[in-house]
């Protein structure tokens, strides 16, 4: 094998398939063909061509991989930002729910979250004290709006 294949990593992969394509010849042409080889001694030209061609197969399959891989980052990054956007609004909405919770129910969630339970099966909440008023957000006010 020539020192020459090993330049790089491509340059190594497409000496082994030169090999491996000059050796699976010459298996199919017989003992009569011998003649095909990897010195340039007998016939350098469709050495030369056959190198060629591997050169501009491994060429089209690295532009697809290539083209296929930054598709894919783009996938990515756009999930990754509405991943982001999605995580900012849940902890807008966290905050907001911590702000309008009642110390009572603050105290029973964080009671839950300590025992492990599912907030699921949780019991009910707790009414607030007669004669006190809830806070509600704007939107969900009962009262009429002129």
């Amino acid at each position: 094998m020539n020192s020459q294949c090993y330049t790089v990593a491509m340059d190594l992969g497409v000496c082994q398939l030169r090999n491996f394509s000059i050796s699976f010849l010459s298996s199919v042409l017989g003992k009569e063909s011998a003649s095909v080889r990897l010195d340039n001694s007998s016939s350098g030209a469709s050495v030369v061509a056959i190198d060629n061609k591997i050169e501009q197969a491994m060429d089209l399959v690295k532009s697809h991989l290539m083209y296929a891989v930054r598709e894919e980052v783009e996938v990515l990054k756009e999930q990754i930002k509405e991943l982001i956007e999605r995580n900012t609004q849940l902890e807008q909405e966290n905050n907001l729910l911590k702000t309008l919770a009642s110390p009572e129910q603050m105290a029973q969630f964080q009671a839950q979250v300590q025992t492990g339970s599912p907030t699921g099966n949780a019991q009910p909440p707790v009414p607030p004290p007669t004669g006190t008023t809830q806070a509600l957000p704007s939107s969900q006010s009962s009262g009429t709006s002129a």
